[in-house]
């Protein structure tokens, strides 16, 4: 069967406007925790975020419209642009009806949602914007990328939680090798950095409150980790049929080899208290990658830094790879630095993938100094680390107990 290759890709982050910026400062290990700007948090218990700095939207389109797209869409308008530049993608008519899109968002536009009630009840029904509605569906971010560039092909998003951007860009993977298209646009956007969305998630019990001294969190792994820091942004990458590619002469970044998907079956929000799901989406990714365990050379963990996920994904490693292997191989957390994006974050994790391999760099874990005994594997602390490999694999696990793992092998 084909190959599925990746040519483009395209990234707004906590810790950069693109990719390369993004990829220097997580190679770097700088952090993206700061106080929260996008609005008044001093009602709230939490008072830090991942935040996207300096994002003008009005770079990416004009003012009219990014007034009409939550920043969920700006976000992932700007990084699809980056994408399709990236891979030199021209859309003619001729080639629009092949090409899809599957950029996801596991909440979709809940800032829009959440202002439009405030004004519905203070001001009254004949107040709330007519655009509020393409503002707040999840699949917002996917349509308007459609009509930016007047693509044609099957166009939808996949909710599924913190693992929609890996389950997007899995259903594209999918697309691809069934003949369906020949190229395709997948990632995620998500910006729900907000009250009620803050407000939500702490109230689930999963947010670090480190907010007068935010140097040393998250701490994914840490035996004193206490929580996640939400984050925002989008990621975007191309990819496309070998034959394809080559035809057109793309620059080809690396191979999308395989995907795998399950649920844990389990609860809405805690994951397996022994990862059998996790571990079961990394051994269906490395078959449909026709790869061995011991290939695997990086584990791009979920690693949110909450007690329950730490523990449970180094317990899925360890099943899927055997207690032996599972202590060889690295694996990190970059949410240390850029926060959880939620729906957004593994496809910004897959991108680190597809650097790890081109260019022999493994991501570090920061703010990482006390060993847990529960999560005792090479979490590669504080420190980028340099090493050749050829495969890399990204753990994608979300609340409701959806389960994606990703595997992206050296272009050769």
């Amino acid at each position: 069967m084909e190959r599925i290759v990746i040519t483009g890709m395209g990234t707004v982050s906590p810790l950069g406007l693109n990719v390369a910026e993004t990829w220097k400062n997580v190679t770097n290990g700088v952090s993206g925790v700061g106080p929260i700007t996008l609005f008044d948090h001093s009602s709230l218990q939490v008072h830090i975020a991942c935040e996207v700095k300096n994002f003008d939207a009005e770079r990416y389109m004009d003012g009219r419209e990014a007034r009409r797209r939550d920043r969920f869409e700006q976000l992932a308008t700007a990084a699809a642009k980056e994408a399709i530049a990236s891979a030199g993608l021209e859309v003619t008519e001729a080639n629009a009806p092949r090409i899809g899109i599957v950029i996801s968002s596991a909440i979709g536009g809940l800032r829009s949602l959440a202002d439009a009630v405030l004004v519905n009840d203070k001001e009254g029904p004949r107040r709330v914007s007519p655009f509020l509605i393409p503002m707040l569906m999840s699949n917002g971010g996917a349509g308007l990328v459609a009509i930016d560039h007047k693509i044609k092909g099957p166009c939808f998003s996949v909710a599924s939680a913190c693992a929609s951007g890996a389950d997007g860009i899995g259903m594209a993977l999918m697309m691809l090798k069934a003949g369906m298209i020949d190229v395709a646009l997948a990632g995620a956007s998500e910006s729900t950095v907000s009250s009620v969305g803050v407000a939500a998630f702490d109230r689930v019990g999963a947010m670090s409150r480190r907010n007068d001294d935010y140097s040393m969190t998250p701490q994914p792994f840490d035996k004193n980790r206490d929580g996640l820091v939400m984050g925002e942004g989008a990621a975007v990458l191309v990819l496309e049929k070998e034959s394809h590619a080559k035809e057109r002469g793309a620059n080809i970044f690396a191979e999308l080899a395989g995907y795998g998907s399950t649920a844990d079956a389990y609860h809405v929000t805690a994951p397996h208290e022994f990862g059998e799901g996790g571990a079961a989406a990394i051994r269906q990714a490395l078959r449909s990658a026709q790869a061995n365990a011991d290939e695997v050379g990086y584990i791009s963990a979920h690693g949110t830094g909450t007690q329950l996920n730490d523990q449970s994904e180094t317990r899925a490693v360890k099943a899927a790879f055997g207690n032996e292997l599972a202590y060889k191989v690295p694996i990190s957390s970059t949410k240390s630095m850029t926060g959880h994006m939620m729906g957004a974050t593994g496809a910004l994790e897959a991108i680190f993938c597809v650097q790890t391999v081109r260019e022999g760099i493994l991501p570090p874990t920061i703010h990482y100094e006390t060993p847990d005994p529960e999560c005792d594997l090479d979490y590669i602390p504080n420190k980028a680390r340099e090493k050749k490999i050829t495969l890399a694999i990204s753990n994608a696990f979300g609340f409701g107990g959806h389960n994606a793992v990703l595997a992206v092998r050296k272009y050769q």
